[in-house]
């Protein structure tokens, strides 16, 4: 068979539609070639194309009417932490008003609900749900504590220094707005859960989680990421801390095996113990069983400084 004719820039690695192609110049005869993949009704797809999600889901959000990425692939898109279960799955999430009918074709999973205009917006080309509307169309199917970490992720404050944002993704009167909006919407009673244990402050999902187990035992909510002094011309900023009883808590992702941060993380103690704070160290091992060893060390150090539970 004679070699096609290659694909102008840049649909000869992306999923596109025939409007795309025609504005292109590209002929039906080149449509029909079978180096490109048909995976849906009016969309091609380019042998050599690089998997990804939002890539995947622009040319399907073009082709059906009013539509826009949603619930699961918005998830994935949005790069929320916190888990959803079937968000690996096949299929894009397409979602619509409830004016019309649900989305139906190759490839696609439907769905239709009320929408404020508010609610959807554009990242790189493509329309999808915004992050707030995202975590409550997620609710049906996320845990409640799962939902509390999304939650976390959109509330907390960024630095500035590492981030190229100034405002969180969300506020709580903005969550608490979402909620109020679409009552009665499937997972609203978790969502408003979620809501209520959710906190400004922590960093990361194991944070998140570490946080909800402590608490869950009986032990005092501890403070999330605030600098404290501990002692002049030294300070730290612990994931979690109890400052009244002096004991630090750092969550170790697998960045603390790297040689530089082990050498950061001795000095980090050697600052603790000098101070007179007790340091507990919580790794991925510890937060199995809900988090049961975390709590025993932790309780451990606060019993150490005399804390009696009620």
């Amino acid at each position: 068979m004679k070699r096609p004719e290659p694909l102008p820039a840049p649909l000869g690695s992306v999923p596109f539609t025939f409007r795309e192609a025609a504005d292109a110049g590209v002929s039906r005869r080149r449509l029909k070639h079978p180096s490109l993949q048909v995976p849906s009704r009016g969309i091609r797809l380019p042998a050599e194309h690089v998997a990804d999600v939002k890539l995947d889901a622009r040319p399907l959000t073009l082709v059906t009417q009013f539509s826009a990425a949603s619930h699961a692939t918005a998830f994935v898109i949005w790069d929320f932490p916190g888990f959803l279960p079937g968000s690996g799955a096949p299929g894009i999430h397409i979602s619509r008003p409830d004016t019309m009918a649900i989305p139906r074709r190759r490839g696609v999973i439907g769905h239709v609900g009320q929408f404020f205009a508010d609610e959807i917006t554009r990242v790189d080309g493509v329309l999808v749900t915004t992050r707030t509307r995202t975590w409550l169309d997620c609710a049906r199917k996320m845990s409640i504590d799962e939902l509390t970490v999304v939650a976390d992720h959109l509330l907390r404050h960024p630095r500035p220094e590492f981030e190229s944002r100034m405002e969180p993704y969300a506020t709580p009167g903005e969550l608490a707005e979402m909620l109020d909006r679409h009552k009665g919407t499937p997972g609203i009673r978790k969502a408003r859960l979620a809501l209520e244990q959710a906190r400004i402050g922590a960093d990361s999902a194991p944070e998140t989680r570490l946080r909800l187990a402590l608490c869950r035992s009986g032990l005092p909510e501890p403070e999330l990421n605030v600098r404290t002094v501990l002692r002049a011309g030294v300070a730290r900023q612990p994931d979690l801390a109890y400052p009244e009883h002096r004991v630090a808590v750092e969550y170790e992702g697998a960045v603390h095996s790297e040689a530089a941060q082990v050498i950061r993380d001795i000095a980090r103690e050697e600052d603790y113990a000098s101070s007179g704070w007790i340091l507990v160290r919580i790794s991925k091992r510890h937060m199995e069983n809900d988090g049961r060893a975390a709590v025993v060390k932790v309780r451990a150090a606060l019993a150490r400084r005399g804390f009696q539970p009620n």
